[in-house]
């Protein structure tokens, strides 16, 4: 059983070729100047269309974590047990990404890699670094 992959629509298709290319990126409103993730078609703080694709320099905050035990497929068995983690990014909005490279806890710093998963690459969140 393979791992499900997203599938990139209008408003996330930029994100999605920033993965492929390594960048995290995320949106910028033009008019009130607050970031957002996930990526949508207004600015969620102030409805304005005018957003603008910024690519952030890949490094957080865990604000919480949690170990998952069973997956919710077969195939994630192999990983399991594994963490999940809402990560503060520097440039001021929240994401939510499985954790490498160790156990995290809150307010452990953590930086973007990348899994290959099929066709499609996935942000992940690695210890320090």
């Amino acid at each position: 059983m393979e791992k499900p992959v997203p599938r990139p629509n209008g408003d996330s298709a930029p994100f999605w070729d920033g993965c492929a290319a390594h960048e995290f990126r995320f949106q910028r409103c033009g008019d009130c100047g607050k970031a957002q993730f996930y990526p949508r078609a207004v600015c969620a703080h102030c409805q304005s269309r005018d957003l603008k694709w910024v690519v952030s320099d890949g490094k957080g905050t865990v604000h919480s974590v949690t170990t998952v035990y069973r997956g919710p497929s077969r195939a994630f068995k192999e990983d399991s047990p594994y963490q999940v983690a809402l990560v503060d990014m520097d440039e001021g909005f929240r994401f939510m990404a499985n954790v490498r490279g160790g156990e995290a806890e809150i307010g452990t710093r953590v930086r973007v890699i990348y899994e290959e998963r099929g066709d499609q690459t996935i942000p992940q969140v690695e210890i320090g670094r």
